[in-house]
């Protein structure tokens, strides 16, 4: 997803928001690259939904896919679980994967963040403004292609965020085994996923996924693992039909992307369900920029399911980036009306409108983009997009505006604060875009001073 596939000079990518960490307690020091796609969220949040039910937690809570072929899954807050696309491609059967949202959850209900937020703040690491982790995305004209930036922090830090103690592990075990068994999923998933992880265990630590090396292991633990799915009797896995297809819909989705797209088309016939093996062909003929075979291939998955939002929106996806403006804006506004509270389809469609100009469209798109902003302020594209608009409007301080949160979300103070104060000279003072500038200014003279 992240490099994406070179052909005819065109960089064809998967319409994503790479993320990265502005206000970590402590993240690796490479940047982390959020992989933000509105099929895939769903779907793993629907096979989530159980567990997190089991877990107390609310149920829409976000499971974001970090674009890392390694072994891992970290919570940074109780906003989201994330799990790296290498850990979701090694799983098997959905009630694995369910077993890892569980033991994340675990650490999340059992307070665990809260220990390591103060041990985090206590290293001075942690981050700048007061979000816990800011998504960010560019997008090239008449493309969806996102660019990313990253902030790095010291690997002292991260070691002292993923530290997790045997007491702690041991108790999310017991929680996520209770978890698991309390939705009816069973616990032979969560034997069967920690099978991987113990064989990390004879490898040198250079060598091991970094799941392996921030949960400590070992066969004591695997064996206590053991016995605690004994005592709630329920070895057997309990995949439900609606668990394994939105499980191989979002793996199979990432993998196409992931993939080379030779891999993806000797492999979609195997998919459990025949719009998804229509939905991996076309990404992967999208991807060898054959968009009229990859747009005929979609069509037959959503002949199957005519009132999936998400279809709609690949096809939107697939069609922008082919520089089809106008079938891309009206695929997007399908999708839309089938689920008009998803951020990223309205972020989508606000951009496709972007893309295309013109006052009463324009106009129409700051509407679409100003609700994506206030369902998810993480997107970095939404605000890249509305300064845009408002620029071509001639609206010079929200432009302003816009452009200084954008600074914000990567990061760059500096030029966030200027944004900020030419937004402030020109809004109405005392409205709410004109507290919002302000709000900036603040943030970024208190970083200034730590």
């Amino acid at each position: 997803m992240a490099g994406g596939v070179l052909k005819g000079g065109n960089l064809v990518r998967l319409r994503t928001v790479f993320a990265f960490a502005l206000v970590l307690l402590a993240l690796p020091a490479q940047a982390l690259t959020i992989l933000r796609d509105p099929d895939i969220e769903y779907s793993l949040n629907k096979m989530a939904r159980p567990v997190l039910q089991a877990a107390g937690l609310p149920a829409n809570l976000k499971i974001l896919v970090v674009r890392d072929g390694s072994l891992n899954a970290f919570v940074v807050d109780p906003n989201a679980i994330y799990i790296h696309s290498g850990l979701i491609e090694r799983t098997s059967t959905p009630s694995e994967l369910q077993f890892v949202i569980a033991h994340e959850a675990a650490h999340i209900v059992n307070g665990h963040i809260t220990r390591r937020r103060l041990n985090a703040q206590h290293a001075s690491r942690v981050a700048r403004l007061g979000m816990a982790l800011a998504a960010a995305g560019a997008v090239a004209t008449g493309q969806t292609a996102m660019a990313a930036a990253g902030l790095g922090v010291a690997t002292s830090a991260q070691r002292s965020f993923n530290s997790h103690t045997q007491a702690e592990e041991s108790s999310a075990d017991q929680s996520a085994i209770r978890f698991m068994a309390l939705s009816g999923r069973g616990t032979q998933g969560a034997l069967d996923v920690m099978q991987i992880f113990a064989g990390q265990e004879t490898l040198s630590d250079s060598r091991r996924d970094p799941y392996a090396r921030s949960h400590p292991m070992s066969r004591d633990r695997l064996r206590r693992l053991d016995s605690l799915a004994q005592s709630y009797g329920q070895g057997a896995k309990v995949d439900t039909a609606e668990d394994r297809y939105w499980y191989e819909r979002a793996k199979g989705k990432l993998s196409a992307f992931l993939r080379a797209p030779k891999w993806t088309l000797q492999r979609a016939a195997e998919s459990p369900a025949a719009d998804i093996a229509f939905m991996r062909r076309s990404v992967a003929y999208h991807r060898q920029s054959d968009w009229q075979r990859a747009v005929a291939e979609l069509d037959q998955a959503i002949a199957l399911r005519p009132q999936d939002p998400f279809y709609h929106e690949l096809k939107g996806q697939i069609l922008l980036e082919s520089r089809q403006f106008g079938p891309a804006e009206a695929a997007y506004r399908k999708a839309s009306e089938l689920s008009p509270y998803d951020a990223l389809i309205l972020a989508s469609l606000g951009h496709a409108m972007v893309v295309q100009g013109g006052d009463g469209r324009l106009r129409q798109s700051i509407d679409v983009l100003e609700r994506a902003r206030a369902a998810d302020y993480r997107n970095g594209s939404v605000m890249r997009d509305l300064g845009s608009a408002y620029a071509q409007l001639g609206q010079a301080g929200m432009a302003a505006l816009s452009v200084a949160e954008y600074h914000a979300l990567y990061g760059r103070l500096n030029d966030a604060a200027i944004q900020a104060r030419r937004a402030a000279g020109l809004l109405q003072r005392g409205s709410p875009a004109w507290q919002r500038a302000q709000d900036v200014v603040v943030a970024a003279n208190n970083a200034d001073k730590k």
